[in-house]
């Protein structure tokens, strides 16, 4: 009997220790399966940054594409150190409800969890994305050096102070149950706030605002840039909000996937609710207000996305849509703040707006779910303490770098553009030119907007800079030799060689232009507000004649331009003394004969 109790033991003692470690096993399992997916949200956040600089430098002027470049650089390398030596311990340190304590480089907590760095680093790319948004607000008339300045204040005391109220456990507005879950106030009210602060204390940039106090546009180098910064910048937010479950196991594992969701509707809702309504509003879909649009729906859902279910998702994008356009309108027109990118509007604004919405919209304790208004107070209590820490706290900042080392750059620096001036580029797009190949010129017909016919003197007038008996007759040696120069559409060009080609004329050069009449080109808008002067893209062709008469290559021009309306074209008609053929030497006449 002793035996087999001895055995049965034994036996009960092998399972128990198998038990522990399988148990072991899926315990270290499920730890690097979290590691793993709070890395690859890390590396997601962290190729924002590369959205950011390409929405804020191609919705500024090419002048100023490489001072952003570095703008963008400099903040994150600058956040990163910085956040590692004091900034997380300020945030996530032991906290007396306002602020943690110091652990200078994060020695103490990484000794006391050696998996720290996991989370250190998936914070850090939260720093760096607050700091970067008030680059596009204060483009284009910063100093780097008061920039790498701001930055470095924000990403050690202004960022970790107010975030770690939210994200620490034992942060105040935590423990009020203030519900911001991936950071629409904590990251992006902040970076928003702070950048208007920025914006006022700076003024606006040259020529931004009118004598009569109007706002003109100032039309930014490259949509196509900004546009694919936006794509960035929606793919990296798969990282920015379902990351931040921080686990990829057990109840996370549903919840990521219901993350990606709300993150996704409320981006596709506010896009689409923002070109509804800046077609109606300006008659066409505005480009940068949609894409701007898009962001704005993700900053706004990003309090609430594990709150939500995707109909309150929906509805939160659908109302930053709309929102996020008559902000940059308010601000623009009726405040008077220069913000080249939309920045507060999009950030700032629609921060605090989608955190307040979670008060709405939350499934447990919202108000369109029973819940009362207890947590839409405690939501508000959360947006307006934080955006008054970091207006009180930039407003110091901003000041103090003003009246040091100075913030603004000089007028005559802002006008030549800050890439040649802080950092000595010639430009950010050295050699690139647009070639004129006959691939590259648009075929076909340009849509006219209906309007009343013209004559064709009107439509497409002829400037006569001779005599009008040498311009209406050849003379008799055939010798007299005439500068004929077109400018129309660059859809007119085909037509326009034909008919060259149909009375003789085979040679002429073709430049692209840009350039407007006397009513100044049809009347657009750019992020709301009235181009003064729109450029409209244009051929400028030149014919130098001497056997043909002027008049038949005019009346051949014209019947290949017109449509009967202002904007066909012009003629222009000039004497030239002289040509000179620099192969062989040959002059006037003869040195327009290419035949041998």
């Amino acid at each position: 009997m002793h035996l087999l109790v001895t055995l049965a033991t034994d036996v009960a003692t092998d399972v128990a220790a198998e038990v522990a470690a399988q148990a072991t096993n899926i315990a270290s399992l499920v730890s690097a399966v979290d590691t793993v997916w709070l890395l690859i949200a890390t590396a997601l956040v962290f190729f924002m940054q590369a959205g950011f600089a390409m929405v804020e430098a191609g919705f500024t002027r090419a002048k100023n594409a490489g001072n952003i470049i570095m703008k963008n650089l400099m903040d994150f390398a600058i956040g990163s150190v910085v956040y590692w030596i004091i900034g997380f311990s300020l945030m996530f340190g032991q906290s007396n409800g306002f602020i943690g304590a110091i652990d200078l480089f994060v020695k103490s907590m990484s000794a006391e969890t050696p998996g720290i760095f996991s989370f250190l680093m998936f914070q850090t790319v939260f720093a760096a994305t607050a700091a970067t948004i008030v680059s596009g607000a204060m483009a284009e008339r910063t100093k780097f050096v008061s920039y790498c300045l701001y930055s470095l204040i924000i990403s050690a005391v202004i960022y970790p102070i107010s975030g770690g109220w939210v994200w620490n456990e034992g942060g105040w507005l935590f423990q009020k149950g203030y519900i911001d879950f991936a950071g629409s106030s904590v990251v992006h009210m902040v970076g928003g706030i702070a950048g208007l602060v920025g914006t006022i204390i700076l003024g606006p940039r040259i020529g931004k605002y009118g004598k009569d106090k109007k706002p003109r546009a100032i039309l930014g180098h490259s949509v196509t840039l900004g546009a694919l910064g936006v794509f960035i910048l929606w793919f990296g937010w798969f990282g920015f909000n379902p990351g931040s479950t921080l686990s990829a196991t057990g109840a996370n594992t549903t919840a990521i996937g219901s993350i990606f969701m709300t993150t996704n509707i409320a981006a596709a809702a506010a896009a689409c609710t923002t070109m509804l309504f800046t077609w109606f509003r300006y008659k066409k879909p505005d480009v940068s207000m949609t894409l701007n649009g898009a962001l704005a729906g993700l900053v706004a859902i990003t309090a609430g996305c594990a709150a939500v279910n995707p109909l309150g998702a929906f509805l939160i994008g659908i109302i930053a849509g709309i929102i996020v356009v008559l902000g940059v309108e308010l601000l623009d027109k009726v405040l008077k703040i220069d913000d080249p990118v939309g920045a507060v509007a999009v950030h700032g604004i629609c921060g605090a707006l989608g955190t307040l919405l979670v008060g709405f919209f939350a499934v447990d304790g919202g108000v369109f779910y029973g819940g009362g208004f207890h947590l839409l107070g405690v939501q508000a209590l959360g947006v307006v303490s934080i955006a008054a820490w970091v207006a009180v706290t930039m407003t110091i900042a901003f000041l103090v770098i003003k009246y040091t080392v100075g913030l603004r750059v000089p007028a005559s620096e802002e006008i030549r553009g800050l890439d040649i001036e802080e950092h000595g580029l010639v430009s950010a797009y050295a050699d690139f030119m647009l070639p004129m190949n006959r691939g590259e010129i648009p075929l076909g017909e340009e849509v006219i907007l209906p309007q009343e016919a013209v004559p064709v003197e009107k439509a497409v007038p002829v400037m006569v800079t001779k005599s009008k008996a040498a311009y209406d007759d050849t003379v008799a040696d055939g010798k007299k030799m005439t500068n004929v120069v077109i400018i129309t559409k660059q859809s007119k060009f085909e037509a326009l060689k034909a008919a060259m080609d149909g009375i003789g004329v085979t040679g002429m050069t073709v430049t692209q232009v840009l350039g407007c009449g006397m009513q100044k080109g049809r009347l657009e808008y750019y992020r709301g507000v009235e181009m003064e002067t729109n450029l409209l893209p244009k051929i400028q062709v030149e014919l130098v004649v001497c056997k043909i008469p002027v008049r038949t290559v005019i009346e051949a021009a014209k019947t290949a331009l017109y449509t009967g309306h202002i904007g066909d074209g012009k003629i222009f008609v000039y004497d030239v003394e002289n040509v000179i053929k620099v192969r062989t030497g040959e002059e006037g006449y003869d040195a327009l004969q290419d035949v041998e």
